[in-house]
């Protein structure tokens, strides 16, 4: 099982042990039939998301992430995803969008992940049922080389709305960059700030995201999860299409990163998860949120390139609080 693999010592993996596995199994929640808003709120159902669809509380989510299997051959720990035709798993995403649509509020934002490979499957299930906003391209830092291909980098995040009434916080999503070649108009910084760290700008968010950290062994959101999103990443959603309070739902949540997030920036959340093991984990890192609520890249409010860092920390104190700058 993954979680008894021996490990570097300086590995920050979240694991678990048998005597864990059994304190957190005790909270997942199982449904037998339709329940209201607040029965789920803040809980992980540990259940076939098909089997329970019909249950979950009709327009009651703002937001909804979506990270569903890719078209591919992938073993989620005890269980596993076959790839099918592309025509098939189109009719297979299209089933679950349908049943999913129904709980968004219609002022909900969805965002959906994807690889090069089902990004045609996504749009063909979601063109004609919202509002497709844009395609978001994040790049992944990883990825094995091909001799015969390039190679495969990045992958998509579909972002749409349910109507033409949505939330979307673009100050809360700009990112924070460093300035290359300071500009002045009489000597005075035209459009960026200078700091004891060096020069930086916000600037406004695109669809082209650089500054993404897989996780990684060192990392201490990292878990065993084969396909785990950064919480950097979902923080960006989070934080562009709800406000404080309102309901983010994830019907894939893996090791639970989306609800952790959620939880980490002041939103409701509850998710679902067909594997026993993700949903504990998920347990765990939400109990761990409790007391560890930072986001890597994610400092003062604003995002941050990639290996900033040592920047970040020079701007605060040895408690953590700001430098005057």
């Amino acid at each position: 099982m993954l979680q008894n693999k021996e490990r570097a010592p300086r590995n920050r993996t979240i694991t678990l042990n048998a005597e864990e596995q059994a304190k957190y199994q005790k909270r997942l929640l199982q449904l037998d039939q339709p329940i209201e808003l607040q029965k789920v709120m803040n809980r992980t159902i540990h259940q076939d998301l098909f089997q329970i669809l019909d249950f979950l509380p009709k327009q009651s989510v703002d937001l909804l992430f979506i990270d569903p299997p890719y078209n591919l051959n992938k073993i989620f720990n005890a269980s596993s995803f076959k790839k099918r035709d592309l025509q098939t798993y189109t009719d297979w995403l299209d089933t679950c969008l349908a049943k999913l649509s129904e709980l968004l509020k219609p002022t909900a934002s969805i965002y959906i992940c994807s690889d090069w490979q089902s990004s045609p499957a996504v749009f063909e299930t979601i063109k004609d049922r919202f509002q497709v906003r844009n395609r978001i391209t994040w790049e992944r830092e990883k990825g094995r080389g091909a001799n015969k291909n390039w190679k495969n980098s990045s992958e998509d995040i579909w972002f749409c709305t349910v109507s033409d009434t949505y939330t979307f916080n673009v100050e809360a999503v700009k990112l924070k960059r460093k300035v290359m070649a300071p500009y002045t108009v009489n000597g005075i910084p035209k459009d960026w700030n200078m700091t004891e760290a060096g020069n930086y700008r916000l600037t406004h968010p695109s669809n082209l995201w650089t500054d993404l950290t897989i996780p990684f062994w060192s990392m201490p959101e990292n878990t065993d999860h084969p396909t785990q999103k950064p919480e950097k990443l979902i923080a960006k959603a989070i934080l562009a299409s709800s406000n404080p309070g309102d309901v983010i739902f994830d019907p894939f949540l893996g090791s639970g990163t989306t609800s952790v997030v959620a939880k980490k920036l002041g939103r409701q959340y509850f998710g679902v998860e067909l594997d026993e093991m993700y949903a504990c984990l998920a347990e765990k890192r939400l109990e761990m949120a409790e007391t560890e609520p930072a986001i890597q890249g994610y400092f003062q409010g604003v995002f941050w390139e990639r290996n900033t860092l040592n920047e970040q920390m020079r701007l605060t104190d040895k408690k953590g609080n700001p430098r005057n700058q």
